[in-house]
């Protein structure tokens, strides 16, 4: 369930700003607001009945302020409402990475799941690669917030399209930086062409 509520996540993610473009093609604001609550709350609801009671805040933080832009732009009438949610996403995103540095970075943490024991300068990749996403999300929430004002086709191909495969060349590349810094290869095709291309013996800061 988990997995496929994840799944089903990042297809809403993906989906919402082509939707709201052709969504605010046909109808109004307010009939699109709507069309968008019935969705919205439904998950919500769901969120908060598995949602642990110590973590409802932190669960439910970024839904309830979706939801409120959604009843804004359902009581205005206004649609560039709509276009501040992607903004808010990065910046909930932002601030989550950005907090973790004060403790136990969030690639870190990730990163012990599957290797509990992690040496130090992996942990310091780790840490080098949630700084970089926090870079990542403040310039992807600012251009979302640049285009909140620009046609509306701009908008959704940006954020429906363009950064997500941003989000995609961020992961490929933090695998492949890993694999060369510390030349640990699965036996996946990708790690075994990995390892036939990077030189075989390990940089200095991993002995």
């Amino acid at each position: 369930m988990r997995v496929l509520g994840a799944a089903l996540n990042l297809v809403l993610a993906v989906a919402y700003p082509i939707a709201i473009w052709v969504a605010l093609t046909r109808w109004s604001a307010r009939q699109t607001g709507l069309l968008v609550l019935a969705l919205v709350v439904p998950a919500l609801l769901l969120r908060y009945w598995h949602a642990k009671r110590e973590d409802l805040l932190a669960v439910l933080r970024v839904p309830l302020v979706v939801l409120g832009v959604l009843l804004l732009a359902v009581v205005t009438d206004q649609e560039r409402y709509f276009f501040l949610i992607p903004v808010l996403i990065n910046v909930a995103l932002l601030g989550t990475f950005l907090g973790s540095l004060r403790g136990v970075p969030i690639i870190e943490r990730f990163a012990r799941m599957q290797e509990p024991d992690l040496s130090d300068p992996k942990r310091r990749h780790c840490r080098q690669v949630t700084v970089a996403w926090c870079v990542f999300f403040a310039i992807n929430g600012a251009v979302a917030a640049a285009l909140a004002a620009a046609p509306m086709a701009w908008w959704a191909a940006y954020n429906g399209g363009i950064a997500y495969a941003l989000m995609g060349l961020m992961f490929v590349g933090e695998y492949v930086l890993r694999r060369y810094r510390f030349r640990e290869f699965g036996r996946g095709p990708v790690d075994r062409l990995l390892a036939r291309v990077l030189p075989p013996s390990p940089p200095a800061e991993t002995t």
